[in-house]
């Protein structure tokens, strides 16, 4: 073969230009691969980086709107109709490579039709592949090609696969509001879809991790001095919480002998809440079953306040302002005082 070549298969156009690196289709620039080697390869990379899944919504849209280009160069023929161009498929995709394309059942009043494959580089790729269901790169091709040529969006479905054992792989073609847009925007959304509930299993583990800190640092008990516990109530207390540190209260009182218990309301100064108020009057009533006489200190005016508004009855108990205090009040009742 001499540099500059150029030769006709069944009436296309092969050429070759080796000083210039330069292999023509029918005039155009084109590029030849190793199927089972080098287009493997781009397949298993576009699958790896990207997931099976979105590679293959890829390689459907991208086979649809090469195929439309495809559809452009056979409408462009001169006095060369649906037909007839159909019948040009066969040979022109055999002579590029593309494996044998058989157009049946064309009917262009319902601008539906059939394309047998047979052998296409896709199917040989998926066969590399070790897949176990076709590609989707050709169907969508031919559905490019006679949506350009009908004037009107074709989509298919197929049939089967060449792969699952057939003799060829079986394509049925017809109108459809379907396109690869849309699949391309279906993905997106299931893309986000996914990631929200990845987020918000996230965001569950966190939230277990942050609660169950919580239980572990909120309202300690405080053994301060010999048979005196200190309880600091913290932050905002629902029904969960409320019934968390009764069940831990009662659990720890016995282990430290605790005669006094002396809650200190402190912390609740801008979270004193319904629950809070029961908490305090469970906890006492609690503490007084097994022996433990309740001591409350740290009421604010702001507290104190909120207590008459919700009526709450702290009579029973005896009340100090600091915890200083209800500490001195736990020892004088043992006969005892910090010098």
């Amino acid at each position: 073969m001499t540099k500059n070549e150029t030769i006709n298969i069944d009436g296309l156009q092969f050429g070759w230009e080796t000083q210039e690196g330069l292999f023509t289709y029918e005039g155009e620039d084109a590029v030849l691969f190793w199927v089972t080697t080098v287009m493997r390869e781009f397949f298993d990379a576009l699958e790896e980086v990207s997931g099976e899944e979105a590679a293959r919504v890829v390689l459907e849209t991208t086979g649809f709107r090469q195929g439309v280009v495809v559809g452009e160069y056979f409408s462009n023929m001169k006095n060369v109709n649906v037909e007839e161009a159909a019948a040009l498929i066969t040979a022109t995709y055999a002579s590029a490579g593309w494996g044998l394309a058989e157009i049946h059942k064309l009917d262009i009043e319902n601008k539906t039709l059939e394309v047998y494959l047979k052998n296409s580089w896709e199917h040989k790729v998926n066969v590399a592949q070790k897949k176990e269901r076709g590609g989707d790169f050709l169907p969508a091709h031919y559905a490019g090609i006679f949506t350009q040529m009908f004037g009107q969006n074709i989509w298919y479905e197929v049939i089967h696969y060449q792969l699952e054992g057939y003799d060829e792989t079986v394509i049925h073609y017809f109108p459809s509001e379907e396109s690869v847009e849309k699949n391309i925007h279906r993905l997106v959304r299931q893309k986000e879809a996914e990631q929200i509930e990845r987020l918000e299993a996230l965001v569950k583990e966190k939230t277990e991790d942050l609660n169950q800190l919580i239980k572990e640092i909120s309202s300690p008990i405080i053994p301060v001095l010999e048979e005196i516990v200190v309880i600091p109530l913290l932050g905002t207390y629902d029904e969960d919480r409320t019934g968390e540190l009764l069940e831990k209260t009662l659990e720890q009182l016995p282990k430290y002998r605790a005669e006094y218990m002396v809650l200190d309301l402190t912390g609740l100064n801008d979270n004193f809440t319904e629950h809070a108020a029961s908490l305090i009057e469970k906890l006492g009533a609690a503490a007084s079953l097994i022996g433990t006489e309740t001591i409350i200190v740290g009421i604010s005016p702001q507290v104190s306040m909120t207590i008459q508004e919700n009526a709450v009855d702290l009579k029973k108990f005896n009340c100090f302002h600091s915890l200083q205090h209800g500490i001195h009040y736990a020892l004088a009742q043992k006969g005892r005082s910090i010098l």
